[in-house]
């Protein structure tokens, strides 16, 4: 297999035009969970820009979260699930190109999960894993990563003086930006994050999406989330889904304000969904 990694670099050598503006392009992706008997996205086309933070928002159902999962190829995991048509590109790259590994492309496109998920490990050995696994053995590299990781995450002051001790006894919000500094510390080129908020109360809340306007500086963010107050905060463009198709997909502001479709403005404006 080719390191997707290696692929990257490659390819921002010679696409790095285009990629200045564009790290993801979903080009009319048709997915179905059975087969191909029912699609459950319909020939979704969208691009999304680097380091931005981009929303993808619609009633549970209209296949936000099956988009997400595409985008790293989750669904994989689903013996019965196939895209029926179309491609995504990842800085140029067809994600599902028989050179490109899975597991290669997940180091690149990481995600965080609607339920704080940390190993039952310690929180050093949390933020460490994903690089161990990767053959990162030197202990002064592991120190500065788990440091820089969870300095990123937000999560250093609080966690400094008990990194031996168990991840688990973190608070909720400190789990969720441990699992954060988890999937930053591989330094991956694309962040997904499915509902990551939902678990958390408003304060922990705040912190995480304080910690999105943040990382997205260094990191390109697809977010799917229940709470437009959340997409109109934190987002720089929102996606509203519906039924499996995409509806409208323009600045947040717009679809906020002005949106151009009726159905996004009955959907923004609490008369469905």
């Amino acid at each position: 297999m080719h390191d997707m990694s290696k692929k990257i670099t490659a390819l921002s050598k010679t696409t790095k035009n285009r990629e200045a503006s564009t790290v993801i392009e979903v080009d009319d992706i048709g997915f179905s969970y059975d087969l191909g008997k029912t699609e459950t996205l319909k020939g979704i086309s969208m691009e999304i820009p680097k380091n931005q933070v981009t929303a993808l928002i619609g009633p549970s159902g209209c296949g936000k979260s099956t988009l997400l999962r595409c985008l790293n190829r989750m669904n994989d995991l689903i013996d019965t699930a196939k895209i029926t048509r179309g491609a995504i590109r990842i800085l140029g790259q067809d994600i599902h190109a028989a050179e490109v590994d899975a597991i290669e492309l997940r180091k690149q496109v990481g995600m965080v999960f609607q339920k704080y998920n940390p190993f039952p490990k310690s929180i050093y050995d949390n933020v460490a894993y994903g690089l161990r696994i990767q053959g990162v053995k030197k202990k002064s590299i592991l120190d500065e990563a788990v440091e820089r990781s969870l300095r990123n995450a937000a999560l250093w002051d609080e966690a400094k003086d008990r990194l031996k001790d168990s991840a688990l006894g973190l608070s909720g919000g400190q789990q969720q930006r441990l699992c954060i500094a988890r999937t930053i510390a591989v330094r991956p080129k694309v962040i997904l994050m499915d509902e990551p908020c939902s678990a958390l109360d408003p304060i922990a809340t705040a912190k995480v999406e304080e910690l999105m306007l943040e990382l997205r500086k260094e990191f390109t963010i697809v977010i799917v989330t229940h709470s437009m107050q959340q997409a109109s905060r934190i987002s720089d463009r929102t996606a509203f889904f519906y039924l499996g198709e995409l509806v409208e997909y323009a600045s947040t502001s717009h679809i906020f304000t002005s949106p151009s479709v009726k159905q996004t403005e009955d959907y923004i404006s609490g008369r469905f969904g």
